[in-house]
């Protein structure tokens, strides 16, 4: 049974850095992209970064590039976001997620298969 689970979120001031981590089970992240995408207030589910299995590349989407850093530890099976400068627009939910399709493709509009819970960010004065 796929499991993952988000980790890591929390209040945390403008300018500020966050380390989310995401708790990966039954399934191996050898064989698997994975991927980070978050959901704001009112918003639409948007694709944030995306770790290829295939071509063994990190995609990030656009708007996040120089923000965020994506990361992997197969041996213990957990992927990590670390976000640095973030801004109240970043407080959303933010979720760990296995990719439908390709990694490219899932920075742009996120297409997937399992996720977790979520992770709730909130960035605030």
């Amino acid at each position: 049974q796929v499991q993952l689970v988000e980790s890591g979120g929390g209040l945390v001031q403008p300018g500020g850095s966050l380390r989310l981590s995401c708790a990966a089970s039954g399934f191996s992240l050898d064989n698997s992209a994975i991927g980070w995408l978050r959901q704001a207030p009112g918003k639409e589910r948007e694709g944030l970064s995306c770790i290829s299995n295939t071509d063994g590349r990190t995609y990030y989407a656009d708007s996040m590039k120089g923000r965020i850093t994506m990361s992997r530890d197969n041996a213990k099976n957990m992927v990590y976001l670390q976000m640095n400068d973030l801004s109240p627009e970043d407080t959303a939910v933010y979720y760990c997620a296995t990719p439908e399709g390709r990694c490219r493709e899932f920075v742009i509009d996120p297409d997937f298969g399992s996720w977790g819970q979520g992770t709730h960010v909130f960035v605030s004065a």
